[in-house]
């Protein structure tokens, strides 16, 4: 009898599920990427603006810099061969260190994607958080050593070889489908996407005016310090979401496989369809997305905006309050219309908003332009959530790391497009890349809308067989 007691220690090993009740109400995917977004957000325009001065130096132009543009506004500056020539070369340079980093980042988020779907979600959030803080580290080096412009593409290679941003959104966007279900998944996705928008707009009126009154090299330990806590966060707070985790081999081809079988399983080949068709759509909608958010800050440094740091500052805030409208506008348009026609909206929004700010010659025509771009950022999130209810609850991981592959093809596309462009649309309309954007959009428009076409007549076949079957017979 004496040998009975021991079952009763057994149920102890029944406390696994506590710590998954401690983990469900707590969206811990949340903090990791505002710290993630911050960081980038205050190095994105800085880097651009840096690449100006530095630039425009190097080339003995004494003209108007990234923090005055007095003088810029008169019609002969626009004709300015040097400053063209500036411009130019600046965006040449952001096109080689986007190129570099994405085109690597590309093949290494579609390796840690999949991996992450059996080892657990940190390990893809840890790595790309470092590889962030390296490149940070090496811009800072670049800046207090004056060394050559052409290190800036080693850190961006280097934080592309670990993942990037792009693995930080692919993993937190994968961590909020593991924690919800199919009904409340879009407005998950519009929360995470909103910290985009905070994170960012804080970025850009702190670092306008933080640039303005100290320089490039204190608000990038901003850029370190955000990448770091990031990193520890991912490593000592965060709660791992996939619950069963198993060992598996980082390098090997099965990745890869797992995000190609994904598009050509032969089961269910109507949601096959409509998987590659709502991909296309983001794809050309993310690409049109980074290709003019690259453009913004170029395009209101040059004459006749000649804007100077604040009113960068606070027109990429301006750009980002969009998530935020945007997520208000989700939920109030989720009352009275299904999620497509939202994305419409949205849509519309983003083609409006772009062909203002193609035309705009003056600042308040500027902002008028971001305005209008109120509900652009409603679009994403329905076709993520959408994306994800197409296929079953374990393929999520292959899901966000083909979608991962896309933004990071959207990346490679928008950098090499929109950063050629720029330069050659200079001597007949500097607004054009934003005009092309805007009809390119049209594009997922009608891709969307002939989803939603489609989906209609099909339930109302179906609905008109089973009427005229067995109780009509």
């Amino acid at each position: 009898m004496a040998a009975s007691p021991p079952p009763p220690p057994q149920p102890p090993a029944a406390q696994p599920p506590p710590p998954a009740r401690g983990c469900s109400p707590l969206p811990a995917a949340e903090p990791l990427l505002f710290l993630a977004t911050l960081s980038l957000g205050l190095q994105g325009p800085l880097a651009t603006q840096y690449l100006w001065d530095r630039l425009g130096a190097e080339r003995g132009y004494s003209g108007p810099n990234a923090s005055s543009p007095a003088g810029c506004g008169n019609g002969s500056a626009g004709d300015d061969p040097l400053r063209q020539e500036v411009e130019a070369l600046v965006s040449r340079w952001n096109l080689y260190i986007n190129l570099g980093g994405f085109f690597v980042g590309l093949f290494s988020v579609t390796l840690f994607g999949p991996w992450s779907d059996s080892v657990g979600r940190r390990p893809a959030l840890v790595l790309p958080a470092v590889g962030m803080a390296v490149q940070a580290a090496i811009y800072l080096l670049v800046m207090y050593l004056q060394l050559h412009v052409a290190c800036f593409l080693l850190g961006r290679v280097l934080s592309g070889l670990m993942g990037d941003y792009n693995l930080i959104l692919a993993s937190c966007f994968a961590y909020v489908a593991d924690t919800s279900d199919k009904r409340s998944r879009t407005f998950r996705v519009a929360i995470l996407e909103a910290c985009l928008g905070i994170a960012g707009m804080l970025a850009s009126i702190g670092g306008g005016q933080w640039r303005k009154a100290q320089g490039y090299i204190n608000p990038f330990w901003l850029v370190l310090a955000a990448s770091l806590a990031a990193a520890l966060y991912a490593a000592f707070c965060l709660q791992e979401s996939v619950k069963q985790r198993k060992p598996a081999k980082l390098f090997t081809l099965s990745h890869y496989k797992a995000v190609y079988r994904l598009y050509t399983a032969p089961e269910h080949l109507s949601s096959r369809r409509k998987l590659a068709l709502y991909s296309l759509a983001f794809f050309l909608l993310v690409t049109v997305h980074f290709g003019t958010k690259d453009l913004f800050v170029l395009y209101e440094l040059g004459s006749p905006l000649c804007w100077a740091a604040d009113l960068i500052g606070y027109g990429s805030a301006a750009s980002y309050l969009a998530y935020l409208s945007s997520l208000g506008g989700l939920r109030l348009l989720q009352l009275c219309l299904e999620d497509t026609w939202v994305a419409q909206i949205g849509l519309i929004s983003n083609i409006s908003g772009l062909v203002v700010i193609s035309l705009a010659t003056t600042t308040p025509l500027m902002f008028t332009g971001y305005g209008i771009l109120f509900l652009s950022m409603a679009a994403t999130p329905v076709i993520r959530a959408k994306l994800s209810k197409l296929v079953s609850e374990r393929e999520q991981g292959a899901l966000f790391a083909s979608v991962a592959c896309v933004e990071g093809l959207c990346s490679l596309v928008a950098t090499g497009v929109f950063n050629s462009l720029y330069p050659a649309s200079l001597h007949f309309m500097r607004g054009f890349p934003f005009l092309f954007g805007a009809i390119i959009l049209l594009i997922p428009a009608a891709i969307i809308g002939w989803i939603e076409i489609w989906d209609s007549d099909h339930d109302y076949s179906h609905f008109s067989d089973a009427s005229l079957s067995p109780a009509n017979g």
